[in-house]
């Protein structure tokens, strides 16, 4: 059976030659999972077959979604921003959505403000995005009435916001190495121009303070292992250096290079801690102590708390107006803080006896 002959291919006619309900139909063009696989391929070939594309507008009319979100992110390749994708991906799926990435070339207000405008209009719920420096509440112009989450903690009282807490885990880092017994930790930051770096940085700084220890200069990176590696051949010119804080583990691992190429052992002489976690740090050598962000978790509530507005805002009238069931809230005031831990591995150990 085919299409009747002047129009396109329908959902009817799918189910007709899949020979399933046209609900059947409809869950596996929305990607839900409720759906057995034999069935699922035998509907995604009627559709093949037919030529049949599934009409979001009209999707969006009777189930009062496009069960599509978009999403902002800048600088694929940074561990935070990349994690952060995946997990907001993995996530959508689990809810039945897809997602639409734009991945733009520079963090302005403009540009960022111009990436959502582009989004609301093709057929998206809700916009995460991911970072947006160095855009600020004030200067960045998101479309009126859209759902929006932002992964920058900045952004509270304008936008929910959820984030890792980047200033506990810079003082766990640092907070170790003091306990260890090093005099002083010295720190390979971030560029300045990214939130979280500035906020680790931060907490190194206070941490050092509040215990009453030097606070060495900051040695700037720019998250790369190249950078890391720079930064390592500058401290190794200081024998007083005994314990180093990175903003994030490629950085360390350009350090631990630097260390090793000048014959300073770690951690007999140098400790060195990290931060993010990835994948590569227990394998590097020695295996690296580093603060664990789970970038999963932080997906999970970043489209969470999207669609909790995108149901809201699809409530009917009545429900919103009673408080009831997809009614409003101060979400704009939302601030979550997923907790990090630190993982304590054989790059850092008390400083050496001499």
């Amino acid at each position: 059976m085919g299409a009747v002959e002047g129009r396109g291919p329908s959902l009817a006619d799918v189910a007709a030659l899949a020979g399933v309900s046209t609900q059947t139909v409809s869950r596996v063009s929305m990607g839900l999972d409720n759906v057995r696989p034999a069935t699922r391929d035998r509907v995604l070939a009627a559709m093949a077959q037919l030529g049949y594309a599934p009409n979001s507008a009209a999707r969006a009319l009777r189930y009062g979604s496009f069960r599509t979100i978009g999403m902002i992110a800048h600088r694929l390749a940074r561990t935070g921003e990349s994690r952060t994708v995946e997990a907001v991906v993995e996530a959508a799926r689990d809810q039945g959505y897809t997602v639409t990435l734009v991945d733009v070339e520079s963090p302005s207000s403009d540009v960022v403000s111009a990436a959502a405008t582009r989004l609301s209009h093709q057929a998206i719920d809700g916009l995460i995005i991911v970072r947006a420096e160095p855009a600020t509440p004030d200067t960045l112009a998101l479309p009126l009435r859209l759902p929006v989450v932002v992964s920058d903690s900045r952004f509270v009282g304008h936008h929910p916001a959820v984030a890792a807490d980047q200033a506990d885990g810079a003082f766990r880092a640092t907070q170790h190495l003091l306990d260890l017994g090093h005099r002083t930790v010295h720190h390979v930051a971030g560029p300045a121009d990214s939130a979280p770096a500035q906020l680790r940085a931060e907490a190194w700084r206070a941490t050092l303070a509040a215990a009453g220890r030097p606070v060495p200069e900051v040695v700037e990176g720019d998250w790369t292992a190249g950078s890391g590696y720079a930064a390592g051949r500058r401290l190794v010119a200081d024998p007083e250096v005994t314990a180093v804080f990175c903003a994030n583990d490629e950085m360390a691992a350009g350090v631990l290079r630097a260390l090793h190429e000048a014959g300073r052992a770690v951690p007999r002489d140098v400790s060195v801690v990290g931060f993010d976690d990835i994948l590569l740090a227990e394998y590097l050598w020695p295996p690296l102590t580093t603060v664990v962000q789970d970038f999963a978790e932080i997906g999970r509530r970043l489209v969470g708390r999207l669609l909790e507005q995108v149901r809201a805002t699809t409530a009917p009238a009545a429900a919103r107006e009673a408080g009831g069931p997809g009614a409003g809230s101060d979400a704009e005031d939302l601030h979550e803080v997923v907790p990090v831990e630190l993982k304590i591995r054989a790059s850092t150990a008390p400083p050496r006896q001499e």
